[in-house]
């Protein structure tokens, strides 16, 4: 592809043309610098230190995903999601780094993902949870029009998965289902299988990098079972750039070497790990906490919803109130009627305290396009501004 000029920035084919065509003096792998979603916040800066050796080599997240789905240079990667996230990054480059094929989609459709699974023979894919919901409302006719008996390994992250959508996943496509839980930050990693999951619906899995501890707002260890904020032991610190307060208040208060990405959860006897949800987005009504991936999950279950938004808005009695907005398959279908419904179908489903108060439509729901929601933007509609001084 040939880059024409650009008004008011160097030409890039003058500066690529007076480069030197031999290795450079100083060859090394070097480091990168991401920043988080920002889904619940300014996204946040994070520099990874830099490699040492030669830039070709296998990184490491190559070695830690072919180890665990036995990806090699015969691998052919899709990836659906944009490459400024970390995760589609991460694994397109450890892709290439061991000589695996990598095929990228411009943007996430489901109907061409399928297209591309034929047409490229495709081995593996990374998406995240709305995806598998796109997937799964293609029209049966659709779906079985495509080949994709290529697929050994498909692996979803970066948001929970309600447990029927993924049920519905590994019926239509088999046991081939990934699940990994990580973030940005580098500090842990947890993954399941689809075997493992089915014994465990809803869990993400054991740790695989780091040590899982869950702890209670002084930083105390609890018992197995109960919920509290997930901290990750003998991984990487997390290193907020230019951003030292931000670094240390992920520490564990009692534990500096335990750090944490601000989830919520509990593990069970065996070490599985089950999400709850992000501790900034737990909602705590008359002094019960209500964790809204709860109620999320349950709603999008509902053959009208196309996608769910769950969080707490202002009650002069309670503090807060449980509040849903929702995007439906057909949008003029929203009406007061169709809101009353649909908090009573909650209600005969989980506890009362649980369930909306209210109910309001939206056409689209603000997701980014990898698919994590900005349930922050939502929420900033409902609560009052300060004025500041």
């Amino acid at each position: 592809v040939t880059i024409g000029p650009v008004d008011a920035l160097p030409d890039w084919n003058a500066l690529c043309a007076a480069q030197p065509n031999t290795p450079i003096a100083y060859e090394q792998i070097g480091g990168r610098m991401v920043y988080s979603s920002g889904t619940t916040g300014r996204p946040k800066g994070l520099k990874f230190a830099s490699a040492t050796g030669s830039p070709v080599q296998t990184n490491m997240a190559a070695t830690m995903f072919g180890k665990h789905y036995n990806f090699d240079a015969d691998t052919v990667y899709l990836s659906p999601a944009p490459l400024y996230h970390s995760a589609p990054m991460g694994i397109t480059a450890a892709m290439q780094s061991i000589g695996a094929t990598a095929v990228v989609m411009d943007k996430f459709d489901p109907e061409e993902f399928l297209k591309a699974v034929e047409r490229y023979k495709v081995t593996a894919v990374m998406v995240v949870p709305t995806m598998f919901i796109r997937l799964l409302g293609l029209p049966d006719e659709v779906r079985r029009r495509y080949d994709l008996s290529s697929l050994k390994t498909v692996i979803h992250a970066a948001a929970p998965c309600p447990v029927p959508v993924k049920h519905a996943m590994i019926e239509w496509l088999g046991p081939i289902i990934e699940e990994f839980y990580a973030g940005s930050e580098g500090n842990g990693h947890v993954m399941i299988s689809s075997t493992e999951w089915l014994a465990r619906p809803g869990s993400v899995g054991r740790a695989v990098v780091g040590q899982l501890h869950i702890c209670d707002d002084d930083g105390n260890e609890l018992p197995v079972g109960e919920t509290g904020t997930i901290y990750f032991g003998g991984g990487k610190p997390i290193n907020y750039h230019n951003d030292p307060a931000k670094s240390a208040s992920a520490c564990n208060p009692k534990h500096s070497n335990w750090t944490t990405m601000g989830d919520v959860g509990h593990v069970d006897s065996e070490g599985y790990l089950f999400l709850s949800d992000r501790k900034d987005f737990m909602i705590i009504s008359g002094g019960v906490n209500i964790y809204p991936q709860e109620v999320e999950n349950l709603l999008i279950t509902h053959p009208a919803i196309a996608d769910a938004a769950v969080f707490g808005v202002p009650n002069p009695a309670f503090g807060e109130e449980v509040k849903a907005v929702i995007q439906l398959k057909n949008p003029d279908d929203a009406s007061e009627n169709l809101a009353t419904e649909l908090i009573d179908w909650c209600r005969e489903r989980l506890a009362d305290v649980k369930c909306p108060r209210s109910v309001d439509f939206e056409r689209e729901l603000p997701r980014a396009e990898t698919g994590k929601l900005y349930k922050k933007e939502l929420k900033a509609r409902y609560w009052p501004v300060i004025p500041t001084e």
